[in-house]
């Protein structure tokens, strides 16, 4: 292993064999020395490698297996996707994919039936999940053979949308999603091995050096695989289901625990659903509220005494309330105690302070609020003017970390570092919400390493940190990635 000097970009950096800085700028040709490996790195812009803090790479990885749809823009491009592939597969054989995404859609938006995917799967099993993750469309077969025809009444914090006689409509909602899809047929380990190694390139591509991932224990031990044959191009910091806390606590598990390539940090609970499956708990009523306060305030003092942080899912208004009233308590329960809001999509202004007073990071999705625009204004029009409050947030204090929640939205950081300052002065929507774009990259870089407990070798170009890079050309929307490097190392460099 040798040193390595960067050129072509500004400044030259040079970087040691353990994937360090050892110098930037004047000095780093001689730090490098002579018998540095030498990298011409296309001119661009070199920012600190950009981070994704939150997205789903179990999801990406079935992506890469599963019918995808999201994209479509009417009802009929979907069910012709769904014929496509039907016509492709034995009588009985499953449909599984994801991405519809009804409030897109410009030929009717109204909530589909089962009766649709009948006819354009051939009467097969046909299981497709929302874009949101919080709703599922299913054919009439699916709903027999996920045992969903014999559910009566809805279960615990999910909802079963029916026909006038009682019988399943066909949309499902939050945690009758995940009872259904447990019955459903999954690739098998090498094929999901591939997806998320194919999706982790594609993360590459988009100059991602660094992502958390709120996934179930499989996508963790398919991380795990590719990680022991060296095959993790991106560094990943795992959150675990709260689901799991028993376990947790039983193992000893800590936040922290693995090395650069991939870590265990938290633990993912969502406290509500989603604005487009009209799901988040808000203040003026509404919404679905998945996990009773009680339930919080146990699951966040446990998580504190094990020394195990918390990502907590909430995009209502009132969910947000609850996340703050459970966390406030806690404020420096240990010294890496960092707990996390993820989305807070609708935050009452009274809320924004206490993001600082109590520790807890506000981590966001800018390009959510391209997508739901539309729908929040139609469906929420007295909480628009302060959701999505990137700036409110903030000048308030709170300190924000910036990703896409993929595959929910596209997980390029060039797309949602432009969303984030300069898409709502062209909207005309809320302006005074928009960030600059040093606040964006920071979000994107520092803000998301602390948000990990990894500022100290990530977030940054400085000497003695990791030498992760991501080389740009151009702002705004039309912004190209040129090159990306994880540890002194490229990882993808257009050609």
């Amino acid at each position: 292993m040798r040193n390595v000097l960067f050129r072509g970009c500004w400044p030259e950096i040079a970087a040691g064999p353990d994937g360090s800085i050892l110098a930037l700028g004047d000095g780093a040709r001689a730090a490098a020395g002579r018998d540095a490996q030498v990298v011409e790195l296309p001119r661009g812009t070199t920012l600190p490698g950009l981070h994704d803090a939150h997205l789903h790479m179990e999801w990406l990885a079935l992506r890469k297996t599963n019918l995808e749809v999201q994209g479509a823009r009417t009802r009929k491009a979907v069910l012709a996707a769904v014929a496509g592939r039907a016509a492709k597969l034995p009588p009985d054989a499953w449909i599984v994919g994801r991405g519809w995404y009804n409030d897109d859609w410009r030929d009717d938006s109204s909530w589909p039936t089962r009766a649709e995917l009948d006819r354009a799967g051939g009467g097969r099993p046909v299981f497709l999940t929302r874009k949101d993750g919080h709703s599922a469309w299913l054919s009439t077969e699916a709903l027999r053979a996920t045992g969903v025809t014999q559910m009566e009444g809805n279960p615990e914090a999910g909802v079963i949308d029916r026909e006038p006689d009682g019988f399943p409509a066909g949309t499902l909602r939050e945690s009758a999603v995940g009872r259904a899809r447990a019955q459903v047929p999954q690739p098998t380990r090498e094929q999901f091995d591939q997806g998320m190694l194919a999706a982790l390139r594609d993360l590459s591509r988009k100059g991602i050096t660094s992502v958390h991932t709120m996934d179930t224990p499989r996508g963790f031990r398919s991380l795990e695989r590719l990680h022991f044959k060296k095959d993790l191009p991106v560094r990943v910091t795992w959150s675990l289901p709260a689901s799991e806390i028993a376990q947790a606590e039983r193992i000893g598990l800590r936040s922290g625990l693995g090395d650069g390539r991939l870590r265990i940090w938290g633990l993912k609970a969502f406290l509500d659903g989603s604005l487009g499956s009209r799901t988040a708990e808000m203040l003026d009523g509404g919404g679905v509220p998945v996990l009773p306060q009680d339930e919080l305030v146990d699951l966040v003092q446990r998580a504190a005494r094990a020394e195990l942080n918390v990502c907590l899912h909430a995009i209502g208004d009132k969910a947000v309330r609850r996340a703050l009233d459970a966390l406030e308590p806690l404020a420096g329960a240990w010294s890496h105690w960092r707990p996390r809001i993820e989305h807070v999509q609708c935050c009452h202004p009274d809320d924004w302070p206490r993001f600082k007073s109590s520790g807890t990071i506000a981590s966001m999705q800018p390009l959510h609020a391209v997508a739901d625009r539309d729908m929040a204004d139609r469906e929420w029009p007295r909480v628009t003017s302060h959701s999505y409050a990137w700036r409110g947030l903030e000048r308030a204090g709170a300190r924000l970390a910036f990703g896409s929640d993929a595959p929910v939205e596209d997980a390029s950081p060039l797309l949602g570092i432009d969303a984030a300052t300069q898409w709502r002065k062209r909207a005309g929507w809320f302006p005074e919400q928009a960030v600059s774009r040093a606040s964006a990259i920071r979000a994107y870089t520092l803000g998301a390493a602390f948000s990990s407990g990894t500022e100290r070798i990530l977030g940054s170009l400085s000497v003695g940190k990791q030498c992760d890079l991501t080389v740009i050309d151009g702002v705004g929307p039309d912004a190209i990635v040129l090159a990306t490097v994880v540890a002194g190392r490229v990882t993808w460099r257009r050609a």
